[in-house]
């Protein structure tokens, strides 16, 4: 679905913000294929490691932390592909995406994004990108979803992974420059950190992130991406629940773990945020998975253990002393395909 007018990637930026640049000179058609780096099947991306405040210095850029689905966008001389965080083919989910991509008039590249769905004032809205994808095991296609690209790690026949940033960014801008369609440019913001974090959070943003501008792209949480966020919100296995025979829907609380190495660390529970619907299908779900041996060190009445195989997503205010989520609160499931990356307990910030 083409839309008529360009969004705007963040209510932070400023008209003078914008990022410009000099429109890209398209590679002439009649140019003979030359060999050139052959294309990946997939790339494992990049992931932002938490912290607790935003760098500082020249070295950094900054953007808005989008909160919705990590993509690929495998744009190929014959069809494209949209690839999620786990690898799965995602393309007939987001055909708005598909068709701006094959509209970009590049043969080849690879475009890493945030699929989103935007609320009336420009902010991602997690539930709202579920929901136009019909809601956790659904199967409907959204054709509201935008695609913000923050990076490009492939074009026209070159890889560009060991490409310092701000090149790989350069390119970026060019290509998406006169493009209004469902793929947009996820634009740096300038100004103090502290400041841009601020106003992220005054704003009702989830937060940052921040970039070393002279390196690579590399997989995995290296540390050359930062996140800041202002409520914190991740991704938490489900290890069992309370069994209650007040609350609706038969949970109390759902009892949560962190990755820690190969294992897992019991993190606390989160008993607030469901609805009484959430809470059956929990826990029809949850006794489906049941198992007589906690996966973590347990011990308390009325608890019924899972195997690790349901990932919530928790908005929490912090950590206790002791290592639980404080003021934790259930947003929703995580969907398999999605591979949303449990919260490892060694990145857990320092207050």
């Amino acid at each position: 679905m083409r839309q008529s007018r360009k969004r705007r990637s963040s209510p932070l930026l400023q008209s003078d913000q914008m990022a410009q640049s000099q429109p890209r000179r398209r590679r002439d058609p009649t140019q003979p294929n030359l060999p050139f780096d052959p294309m990946p099947e997939r790339i494992d991306p990049c992931l932002a490691l938490l912290k607790p405040s935003p760098p500082t210095g020249p070295d950094w850029l900054y953007e808005v932390k989008w909160d919705g689905y990590r993509l690929a966008i495998h744009i190929e001389p014959d069809c494209v592909r949209i690839i999620t965080r786990g690898g799965h083919d995602w393309t007939s989910r987001f055909p708005a995406i598909a068709d701006a991509a094959t509209r970009l008039g590049v043969r080849s590249a690879i475009l890493d994004g945030e699929a989103v769905v935007l609320d009336e004032h420009g902010r991602s809205d997690f539930v709202a990108l579920q929901k136009s994808l019909g809601g956790r095991g659904g199967n409907k296609a959204s054709t509201e979803a935008v695609l913000y690209a923050f990076d490009l790690m492939y074009f026209d026949g070159h890889d560009l992974m060991g490409t310092e940033l701000s090149v790989r960014r350069h390119l970026l801008s060019d290509l998406l420059a006169d493009h209004d369609g469902a793929i947009q440019l996820s634009e740096d913001i300038t100004g103090e950190p502290e400041d841009l974090l601020a106003n992220a959070c005054s704003m009702g943003l989830e937060g940052i992130i921040a970039k070393h501008r002279d390196r690579p792209y590399r997989s995995g949480r290296t540390g050359d991406w930062l996140k800041i966020k202002c409520i914190h919100s991740e991704s938490f296995m489900i290890v069992g629940y309370e069994q209650s025979r007040v609350a609706r829907g038969g949970i109390g609380s759902l009892l949560l773990a962190a990755r820690r190495g190969s294992g897992w660390l019991f993190v606390g529970s989160v008993g607030t945020g469901f609805k009484e619907r959430d809470a059956v299908f929990l826990k029809t779900t949850l006794d489906k998975l049941k198992t007589k041996q906690p996966v973590v060190p347990l011990n308390g009445k009325n608890l019924v253990y899972a195997e690790p195989t349901l990932i919530a997503e928790i908005e929490f205010r912090g950590w206790t002393y002791d290592g639980n989520l404080r003021h934790a609160s259930y947003k929703g499931l995580r969907e398999v395909q999605d591979n949303a990356a449990v919260f490892d307990i060694l990145e857990k910030p320092r207050d």
